[in-house]
């Protein structure tokens, strides 16, 4: 009963945001544009979403200690990618416990993906922040906000390395806070900062936080060239590469929203806020979104089954292990809530 639930919300999630993108745009002039869109452009596109996979796979596998070959850590993330289309989205959990098959402990393949999501969360926000001043047709409060949290972003990053590399700091100032508030005693914020801390170890060390910086940094202008590929075959002209940026960030945002389609409907909208803050035609803006959603999925899509074929595994096997996974995973998390 709670699938069904689940799914018939993720469904009217994407029809509501659906609606939101496509108001004002005629969909035949939107299906229009995207049949006259520039073939070779695509296909670059699409080249370059497997080349952005395979980017990030190189980070992974530096943050699981290099316990499993690149080819290994690139069927694995497209498995997770394909995964995370689908409702209920468990793809980071079934790339944890196929991280385990290769003999990658279930703790650091785990803690590698908190990494990487924190990583991913400071470019983005640096990235929007420094894309939205040049925008024609930002707000100045968004402008000023998105300012803000980049650099409120940049310092708590800062503050997790010191937490990270201190972890006894963490724990005076936590015990501090405690006697000030006895109350959240009951909630067990020390266990969970401990979980947090593991989970960032990676970036204490020199060598390991270069390697997944860098590595991060090279994947986010990858996907960079994607989105300005796809401007280009859409016949987007001005302002290019700050639409590209602006549709990568806000549609990443959009992605997080956890009820929806494939992120359908959240992610046409993104694309089209910045296309409006960017000064680009609703239409133009607005078929860049549909299009560029579809090629991402279809690369997604593609890599995710040769994926699997490689790795020896089914849609269903992986769904059915995520989805045990994460069950067992909030069933421990309330009685440790319960037992503090």
């Amino acid at each position: 009963m709670r699938r069904l639930v689940f799914l018939i919300a993720s469904v009217l999630v994407s029809g509501l945001f659906l609606w939101l993108a496509l108001r004002d745009v005629p969909l035949q002039d939107i299906v229009d544009n995207i049949r006259q869109a520039d073939f070779g452009w695509i296909l670059i596109a699409l080249a370059t979403v497997g080349l952005g996979l395979w980017t990030r796979a190189v980070r992974w596998r530096g943050l699981v200690n290099n316990k499993v070959t690149v080819m290994q850590a690139f069927h694995m993330l497209n498995i997770t990618m394909l995964l995370n289309q689908l409702p209920l989205r468990a793809g980071e959990v079934a790339r944890s416990l196929l991280a385990t098959r290769s003999g990658v402990p279930l703790m650091t393949a785990a803690t590698s993906i908190i990494v990487e999501r924190l990583l991913d969360t400071l470019l983005v926000v640096i990235w929007l922040s420094v894309a939205l001043t040049q925008a024609p047709n930002a707000q100045p409060d968004a402008v000023r906000l998105a300012t803000l949290f980049g650099v409120a972003a940049v310092v708590a990053f800062a503050v997790v390395i010191i937490f990270a590399r201190y972890p006894a700091i963490a724990h005076r100032i936590l015990a501090f806070v405690e006697r000030l508030l006895p109350f959240l005693k009951r909630l067990n914020l020390g266990r969970l900062l401990d979980h947090v801390l593991d989970g960032v170890q990676p970036l204490a060390h020199w060598r390991s936080a270069v390697h997944a910086i860098g590595w991060t940094i090279i994947s986010w202008v990858v996907s960079a060239v994607t989105f300005c590929c796809m401007m280009l075959a859409i016949g987007i002209q001005d302002y290019v590469v700050l639409m590209a940026v602006l549709s990568l960030t806000l549609a990443s945002f959009s992605i997080a929203i956890p009820v929806s389609v494939a992120a359908l409907g959240p992610y046409e909208g993104a694309v089209r806020l910045a296309g409006d803050a960017a000064g680009i035609s609703q239409l133009l803006s607005t078929s860049a979104g549909f299009l560029s959603h579809g090629i991402n999925v279809l690369g997604y899509a593609i890599l995710g089954t040769i994926g699997m074929l490689a790795m020896g595994v089914s849609l269903s096997d992986v769904m059915k292990a995520g989805e045990s996974k994460k069950e067992e995973s909030a069933s421990v998390a309330a009685a440790e809530t319960g037992g503090g």
